[in-house]
């Protein structure tokens, strides 16, 4: 971190503040020689940029990797890394209750323990109107720890407060409906309701100027079927939608994770290291050579980058091996 940065603390008040997700990488143990020592921190970003210091490069890009699946998971990590093979000794890996040991062949001899602390911003549902299921909903949404925000019409909703959101719910009755429910689908917010008759609904979907696969993402009338009457009902069974898109959500990704991702410079993606064998995440500051082949190649550290341009072929036959 550069000296004009601001203090760790701020930046993590920042980030909170802007509802953005991350990751807090402490580290608890260091055994020399290292280059971290205990107490050393740093926030690791949902796009895989790491912000502080836990280490050089090769102990970051392991951190890197073992944060953003912890940020997708929601569950604080102990990582250990160790420049020796793992207990198991396959080199993978070893998962353990609450913590996961990984060989790290570039550290300098020392060893690693760093407590992964996801900092996930408190879910924001977005309320537009001012009937009884909308005050319901202003009453029972901070009971489940979800925050807020009450907007008594379409010009107090900000474009920044649609973009951190996880969900919108219009109340509204007719009210302001058409440019929200626009703005919250071009938006990307994770679920977007509208209370209405399944007859007015579908009237009002297929008056906005959107394609059918966006209409779909909106749900109305809004709620779960539980057989709700009254106003508290019905926000009830809102609320549980809102649970199911936003809980449901986080499972997907989870999910994505333990599969071979697609999509680069993202966080989610990772390759191997074709020179040390490490897991390394694929962001736009992971070094990389399109040396040797077709296939580009992704690297820990600047170090690995320059062995392999130095013998391209001696590690694609490694590969081939």
């Amino acid at each position: 971190m550069s000296p004009t940065a601001p203090p760790l603390e701020a930046r993590m008040a920042e980030l909170t503040g802007r509802h953005v997700p991350f990751v807090k990488a402490t580290v608890v143990r260091a055994r020399r020689p290292a280059s971290a020592r205990p107490g050393d921190t740093a926030l690791v970003l949902a796009d895989g940029r790491v912000e502080g210091f836990v280490g050089g490069a090769c102990a970051e890009a392991t951190v890197r990797v073992q944060a953003l699946r912890t940020l997708r998971s929601g569950e604080s990590l102990l990582l250990r890394i160790s420049p020796e093979e793992t207990a198991d000794g396959t080199g993978e890996p070893v998962v353990e209750e609450g913590a996961v040991s990984v060989a790290n062949p570039c550290l300098s001899g020392g060893e690693l323990e760093i407590f992964l602390e996801p900092l996930r911003p408190v879910p924001r549902v977005v309320v537009l109107g001012e009937s009884p299921i909308a005050r319901a909903l202003a009453a029972f949404g901070p009971v489940l720890g979800y925050e807020i925000t009450e907007a008594a019409g379409a010009d107090g909703i900000t474009p920044e407060e649609l973009a951190g959101s996880q969900a919108l719910v219009i109340a509204s009755h007719g009210r302001g409906e058409e440019p929200v429910l626009v703005s919250a689908v071009r938006a990307g917010v994770p679920y977007i309701g509208l209370v209405a008759s399944p007859r007015r609904g579908a009237a009002v979907l297929d008056a906005l100027p959107l394609g059918a696969e966006d209409r779909a993402r909106i749900h109305t009338p809004a709620g779960l079927w539980i057989g709700a009457r009254t106003p508290g009902e019905i926000a009830v069974s809102i609320l549980a939608e809102v649970i199911q898109a936003v809980r449901g959500r986080s499972v997907e990704v989870e999910v994505e994770v333990e599969a071979p991702p697609e999509t680069p410079g993202t966080g989610s993606v990772t390759a191997v290291d074709p020179v040390c064998g490490m897991t390394v995440s694929v962001v736009d500051s992971t070094p990389y050579s399109d040396e040797g082949g077709d296939e580009r190649r992704w690297f820990c550290c600047a170090g690995c980058r320059a062995a392999y341009e130095k013998d391209p072929a001696r590690y694609a036959k490694a590969d081939a091996s």
